[in-house]
């Protein structure tokens, strides 16, 4: 009886190291697949901080301060303004205005009248070219919406000053309305009539 005993011992402590050493190689395989998956993750950008590809950041136009405003040097190029800007608090605009005239004269009815309307559209902007660029990129669906505005206004609102004053807040909203749904981000701050006519 002492033999057999003397012989099951070492074999039962062999089966059992055996399936130790198993599970702890099948412990270390799951958690070396969990961390490579786990940085996988990471570098794509589906978790945390990102990694090599992380997304880029998608920025909308920037604010120009007045002391980067690029003026007219002469020849056609822009330089940086210097001294003609006041430093900020001391009158005037913190930021920079980035003018841009519409190419054409917009030509609408006035509501419910036989008259009609025909202006020249002047934009201004104090954000860098950006917003001049989704200005030009979206001309058609920008004119339509002046159009629009321009064809509901009453031929009251076109004679006075106020009534031009809230028409070119109202262009304001119907060229931002387009922008944001076009571009995500509208930046017009305000309209200018180069040319006012009604007839």
């Amino acid at each position: 009886m002492s033999d057999k005993s003397d012989t099951e011992v070492p074999a039962k402590k062999k089966g059992k190291l055996g399936k130790m050493l198993v599970m702890g190689v099948a412990l270390l395989a799951l958690i070396g697949s969990g961390v490579g998956a786990g940085l996988y993750a990471a570098r794509s950008g589906m978790v945390g901080g990102g990694g090599e590809k992380a997304k880029p950041v998608v920025e909308g136009p920037k604010l120009v301060p007045k002391n980067e405003q690029k003026r007219s040097a002469g020849g056609g190029e822009s330089a940086p303004a210097k001294g003609n800007a006041p430093p900020s608090g001391e009158g005037g605009d913190r930021y920079a205005s980035n003018y841009f005239a519409m190419e054409k004269d917009f030509t609408a009815n006035l509501q419910n009248s036989p008259r009609f309307v025909q202006v020249g559209v002047a934009v201004s902007t104090p954000y860098d070219d950006t917003v001049i660029q989704n200005l030009k990129t979206n001309d058609i669906a920008v004119r339509s919406a002046i159009l629009m505005t321009l064809g509901d206004t009453s031929e009251e609102q076109v004679y006075t000053t106020e009534g031009k004053h809230r028409l070119q807040v109202r262009l304001v909203h119907a060229i931002n309305d387009v922008l944001k749904q076009k571009e995500g981000f509208g930046g017009v701050s305000n309209v200018y009539f180069t040319n006012f006519v009604v007839q």
